[in-house]
């Protein structure tokens, strides 16, 4: 480890000491005492594995004196065992320190809205839009999260236009947040008389929930539209003016809700879609203003960047930001190969973030 890594570590085991002190001193008002509780618990595996690393950093030094001073055979050999040893532990020791030094992401632990549209290709990305829905779908069931459909534009041949969903369950948003992109396929159209391959997209988009106290929404920026809801699933609810669109009039973000009979209910939902919009972009231009001088490759969250590309008459998967390819096309859809593209792209994003810890 270098010496500005060194130094921070040394700096982190000062400051839980200096906490530890302030509780245990008395005169520390209930708010305090919360608050550098609080500190103090989220120190202290950091700092236990920083006194377990310098302890075996420290026996390694003893055991490398010993085994070059003096004659003695049987405790030379004794130490080279030991350094033995110690060389195997210690690569494992600095990796966990590094690992705790990662900022996590505090969203991972939300519940996650899921929109996906269809962009350019027609009716051959609407089919495609929806079967992409149905995979997160079949993912969700496989993580045994709940999936409620919040809102849908079908198509007359069973496409999708834009569909969203709210995915309930352990650490959704974990799993989920390297999905926002552009997911592209390429493949024959049924309708295509010539066989002709096509190439078409749907924007993928997955928001973490928030809660109200994350987003206030003043009801002066708000103008809501209530009319008759219209399209395919709409004609059990278009007796009423249940459909209810929110227009969010700092922003010009519009949330259109008409899924439900009820308007209140329409209405509700259609908030929680734009709470969790707002906080999205909250949390991007957050996320941007700490990372203006490094490029991410993975998660930047950007609707517009080219994730990944299903390419059917190869039957290959391929994620562009980790040139990772899978040729399992239908185990992916299904949902059920979809973890082994989310475990290398957390894992990647897992290096990025130990590579800006380390430096």
């Amino acid at each position: 480890m270098d010496s500005a890594l060194e130094s921070r570590l040394d700096q982190l085991t000062r400051r839980h000491a200096e906490i530890g002190e302030a509780m245990a001193a008395s005169g520390v008002s209930g708010a305090d005492f919360t608050k550098l509780s609080k500190e103090y618990s989220e120190l202290s595996p950091i700092v236990e594995g920083i006194a377990a690393l310098r302890q075996a950093q420290s026996e390694m030094e003893a055991a490398t004196e010993m085994a070059g001073a003096g004659d003695d055979p049987e405790m030379k050999a004794l130490a080279e065992e030991e350094m033995q040893a110690l060389r195997g532990r210690l690569p494992e020791l600095e990796l966990r320190v590094l690992m705790s030094l990662v900022p996590k992401d505090a969203d991972d632990e939300r519940n996650a809205i899921l929109e996906v549209r269809a962009g350019t290709g027609g009716d051959e990305a609407a089919l495609f839009a929806a079967e992409l829905f149905r995979m997160y779908q079949r993912y969700a069931a496989l993580k045994n999260w709940k999936f409620e459909l919040m809102d849908l534009s079908e198509t007359g041949i069973g496409g999708f236009k834009d569909a969203t969903a709210s995915i309930t369950g352990r650490g959704v948003f974990a799993r989920l947040k390297f999905e926002s992109g552009v997911h592209r396929v390429q493949r024959v159209p049924e309708t295509e008389a010539s066989g002709r391959i096509h190439t078409s997209a749907a924007t993928v988009a997955v928001l973490p929930e928030a809660e109200e106290v994350d987003i206030t929404i003043e009801d002066k920026d708000l103008r809501i539209d209530v009319y008759r809801s219209s399209g395919p699933g709409g004609q059990s609810v278009n007796t009423t003016d249940s459909a209810v669109r929110i227009t969010h009039l700092p922003t010009g973000l519009v949330v259109i809700q008409q899924d439900e009979k009820s308007q209140h209910k329409n209405k509700a939902k259609a908030l929680k879609v734009l709470r969790a919009r707002l906080y999205e972009a909250q949390r991007l231009a957050l996320a941007a203003t700490r990372a203006a001088d490094r490029k991410s490759q993975v998660g930047s969250g950007d609707r517009s960047e080219r994730v990944r590309t299903y390419n059917f008459p190869q039957g290959r998967v391929t994620d562009h930001r980790i040139n990772l390819t899978l040729y399992k096309i239908d185990k992916v859809l299904a949902g059920e190969a979809l973890d082994e593209i989310i475990d290398a792209l957390t894992a990647a994003d897992t290096a990025e973030r130990l590579a800006a810890a380390a430096e």
